[in-house]
């Protein structure tokens, strides 16, 4: 009798359950429903990440064919020669003028940047979310037109204003004597990734700032604060996630950017994308590439991960 009235429990529970969610106007459903429909997407992403992944580390611990050069990836592990790997490692430190300047200039030109796109996306995300009024979907608008438009071609519209003779230079002229830009600059390479990855800062933080309720603001000054006091105190904290978003979404890609510097820049402001890049294209060279890229992809797991964690400890937090 008591078992069959324990056995009973959990189905009464169940019907309580689903009474509960009919008189809620709903329906009840078991909590992997709602994750299956995301399963599709994540498997789908899950391969295109992998096999490229699994691709490069065939090639990076593979071999060369001898007559063409050609890489010959090896896609069995236990034939993997780590060899190349270890001697692209040591060229960090036996060849600095080639392999780690351009390390360092890659750290230093997306730091810059992102710093850069903070400081400006912000203060215009934070325009356009609080005081832009009508003119809020105007501004929406410029800031997703160029992508309308191919990354590559913007770029080669930033090379005719800044070569000798265009438009940038003959209004620097104007003030002081005209500069050749597409010289091998940092200060043009680092405008370039600026321009070309600001709008994947704005955006997230315009949706974060949006969202903020006005009442939290006024909260604070009801409370004595004044108006940086409340940006600093609320505002910015509650926007501290979509900074973070914001930061690693530009910086990934600048990392492994090397187009930007290709038009813009030179030899002397090559970064780690262009050493990869150059390696592709040498005969022989293919291994090298891929070592490269494994270099370059743990650089980036590290802002990666640092995202996640603080993602999660929000998520645990709130």
């Amino acid at each position: 009798m008591a078992s069959a009235e324990a056995t009973a429990e959990p189905q009464g529970g169940k019907r309580s359950r689903e009474d509960q969610a009919a008189g809620r106007g709903g329906a009840w459903f078991p909590r992997w429903y709602w994750p299956t429909f995301t399963l599709p997407g994540t498997l789908w992403l899950v391969l295109l990440f992998i096999l490229p992944f699994y691709t490069v580390l065939s090639v990076a611990f593979g071999t060369v064919e001898p007559l063409f050069r050609t890489p010959l990836p090896v896609y069995q592990p236990w034939y993997w020669s780590f060899g190349t790997f270890d001697t692209t490692l040591e060229k960090f430190y036996v060849s600095p003028a080639i392999y780690q300047e351009p390390l360092i200039r890659t750290f230093a030109y997306v730091f810059a940047a992102s710093a850069i796109c903070l400081v400006v996306g912000y203060a215009v995300a934070y325009y356009t979310a609080r005081y832009a009024g009508r003119f809020r979907v105007p501004i929406l608008l410029m800031l997703v037109a160029p992508f309308f438009i191919s990354y590559l071609m913007r770029i080669y519209a930033w090379q005719s204003l800044l070569q000798p003779g265009g438009y940038v230079d003959d209004i620097w002229g104007i003030f002081a004597e005209p500069v050749n830009w597409l010289s091998g600059k940092p200060v043009t390479v680092i405008l370039g990734l600026v321009y070309g990855y600001i709008p994947f800062m704005i955006l997230p933080l315009y949706g974060s700032l949006d969202r903020i309720e006005q009442s939290m603001l006024e909260a604070g000054r009801d409370l004595g604060a004044s108006p940086f006091h409340t940006f600093r105190r609320v505002t910015l904290p509650l926007s501290k996630p979509a900074i973070l978003a914001g930061l690693v979404i530009v910086s990934l890609p600048m990392f492994g950017d090397y187009y930007t510097n290709d038009l813009l820049g030179s030899q002397n402001t090559s970064m780690l994308g262009n050493l990869i890049n150059l390696a592709v294209f040498q005969p022989g060279q293919g291994q090298e590439a891929g070592s490269l890229t494994i270099v370059l992809m743990l650089i980036v797991v590290i802002p990666m991960g640092y995202y996640l964690r603080e993602t999660r400890r929000a998520a645990e937090r709130a």
